[in-house]
């Protein structure tokens, strides 16, 4: 079965610099699974950072997101280096376009972000729709979907299920379409995964057992959207 994972930057560099001990433990799980991977890194903490510079100092919004996609490239290439160093078959690439990557014959294929106005979100998704993948997971430093940031709102609701359409419709009320802001998942990526019927699954990075399950399409506390 083939699975794209949207790999948040929070998790590959969440304080400006490339948290290993992560690497080597996502790394160990694809090695160990028999299904093949799509894999798009997000730019987190360092893409944001550049990103709001480059507005500060009067860049456009093309150009800070041009900026934000370095970050994510780069992200993109320590994961093929934890892969590869980790005796994972993986092509020895960080991939630019959803054609390329889905020709491969490796067991995994790594990209960043690909253009500006699209975020790493939609690019997973366009990611898993190209390759025929029907399971996707979004690895962030949030455990689950909830209904408003629950570091900010302590009372906020935890969804355990949604539908594509309830996923939507939050994302509608959060979406900047802006380089470096921060939301669950972009507007755009929740109507493709709709449109394709990809059964996506939000887990926690850290929580290695749940990426686990939830690539097998089993129960894990985080969220599952289909």
């Amino acid at each position: 079965m083939k699975i794209v994972l949207s790999v948040g930057g929070s998790m590959i560099n969440p304080d400006g610099k490339p948290d290993v001990t992560f690497l080597r433990e996502i790394t160990k799980i694809i090695k160990e699974s028999k299904h093949e991977f799509g894999i798009l890194c997000g730019g987190g903490i360092v893409a944001r950072a550049y990103a709001n510079a480059a507005r500060e100092l009067g860049a456009s919004e093309y150009d800070s997101d041009n900026i934000a996609i370095i970050s994510t490239k780069q992200n993109a290439a320590i994961l093929v280096a934890a892969l590869l160093n980790g005796g994972v078959e993986v092509e020895n690439k960080v991939f630019d376009n959803f054609d390329d990557a889905k020709r491969t014959g490796k067991k995994v294929v790594v990209m960043g972000g690909t253009i500006p106005g699209i975020t790493t979100d939609t690019d997973a998704v366009l990611l898993a729709e190209s390759m025929g993948a029907k399971r996707l997971l979004n690895l962030s430093n949030v455990d689950a979907i909830y209904d408003s940031d629950p570091r900010k709102n302590p009372k906020a609701k935890r969804f355990s299920k949604m539908t594509y359409e309830e996923l939507i419709s939050l994302a509608t009320a959060s979406d900047k379409r802006m380089a470096g802001t921060n939301f669950v998942f972009d507007l755009l990526a929740c109507k493709l995964i709709a449109r394709s019927k990809i059964e996506t699954h939000f887990v926690a990075g850290k929580d290695l057992n749940g990426i686990k399950a939830a690539i097998e399409g089993k129960t894990h506390e985080g969220t599952v959207v289909k």
